[in-house]
């Protein structure tokens, strides 16, 4: 096992660290971090990114040949960590470092695939990550100082709801979320740079803090309900085709070839749909499609006919009718204003 201690205040420190033990190759700027590993050990990327409001982004994507263990300081009832595992497991436990429990038994938690963990340190100095050997982990923690943000109001909501009147550590696993994946693929796909990259992270990072609050607060409301029959296997087969239907929007996306494509029964699939979703196979189909028609009209020379087609509609007149619906907006109009404010 890799056992690494560092900082939770301090994430250069926490760099400088990592690299000593599991090697590879560090960049730093003012705002990032980035080990970039290929050796015996591990290989695979940690990044951190810093934004301001006390908000701070921890990034795995890590195959290790050894179990890696990192312990990170962790300051009482001011931190709320948001954790999300996109792929393999992550696991975490609280570490009690007391005189009167200075060897504590410790709880470990696995969050699996997909699902989301929030965790606020009350009581306990330390929280323990692990990251299991011979599986290929990606996971994010977003990490809000509440005492740090300039925004009173949100740094007061996320206190009263984690840290407020707690006596013990605040531990939450969520249930299976795919909308989590999807805003966290976009954030890691950024390719801007400087104030542009600084403001598309920026306005990510707070739709998925939107989106764990969103999860966590319907998890709990629905304490004693099933909220799905699906197996994790089925949904991750649903995330699988999700990914699917994002790359080739404009393929002929039948409901029975989608089922036969994962082996699940439309039944199941919709099911699938409805609950990583809130839409049926169909919407969420044609939500794609109008989002990938839009980065088209802004980032191409094509017209809209061309457009049309590209995207996988058939019909112009029904594309400009549900875009109209999103955008309050026709193609037409929406593409001349492009036109003007490049102008």
């Amino acid at each position: 096992m890799i056992t690494i201690a560092s900082k939770v205040n301090d994430l250069y420190s926490f760099f400088d660290t990592l690299q000593s033990e599991i090697g590879g190759t560090l960049a730093k700027s003012t705002t990032e971090c980035k080990l970039e590993i290929k050796n015996e050990l591990a290989s695979g990327s940690i990044r951190s990114i810093l934004l301001e409001d006390g908000i701070s982004v921890l990034e795995f994507d890590i195959l290790a040949s050894e179990t890696i263990k990192i312990s990170i300081d962790a300051l009482l009832a001011t931190h709320v960590n948001f954790m999300y595992c996109s792929k393999g497991k992550l696991s975490h436990a609280f570490h009690k470092d007391t005189e009167k429990d200075s060897n504590p038994d410790q709880i470990i938690n696995n969050i699996d695939a997909f699902q989301t963990s929030i965790v606020a340190n009350i009581i306990s100095g330390q929280n323990i990550i692990f990251i299991e050997k011979d599986v290929q982990t990606v996971a994010t923690m977003i990490s809000v100082n509440t005492e740090g943000s300039k925004n009173s109001q949100w740094s007061n909501s996320l206190k009263d709801a984690f840290i407020s009147e707690k006596t013990d550590d605040y531990l939450y696993i969520g249930s299976y979320n795919l909308k989590i994946a999807e805003s966290i693929k976009q954030l890691q796909s950024i390719q801007q740079e400087g104030l542009v990259r600084e403001l598309l992270t920026k306005g990510i990072v707070n739709v998925i803090l939107a989106l764990e609050i969103e999860h966590h607060n319907k998890d709990i409301k629905n304490l004693d309900m099933e909220p799905t029959s699906l197996t994790k296997m089925e949904i991750n087969s649903i995330a699988t085709l999700t990914e699917y239907i994002n790359e080739y929007p404009d393929l002929d996306h039948k409901v029975e070839n989608l089922s036969d494509r994962i082996g699940l029964s439309a039944a199941k699939l919709q099911e699938g749909f409805k609950f990583q979703h809130g839409l049926t196979v169909c919407e969420y189909i044609r939500s794609v499609r109008l989002t990938k028609s839009e980065d088209l009209i802004i980032n191409t020379d094509l017209n809209i006919s061309e457009i049309v087609y590209t995207v996988g509609f058939t019909s112009r007149s029904y594309f400009s009718k549900i875009f109209k619906e999103r955008f309050d907006c026709t193609p037409s109009d929406y593409k001349k204003n492009k036109l003007a404010v490049s102008a």
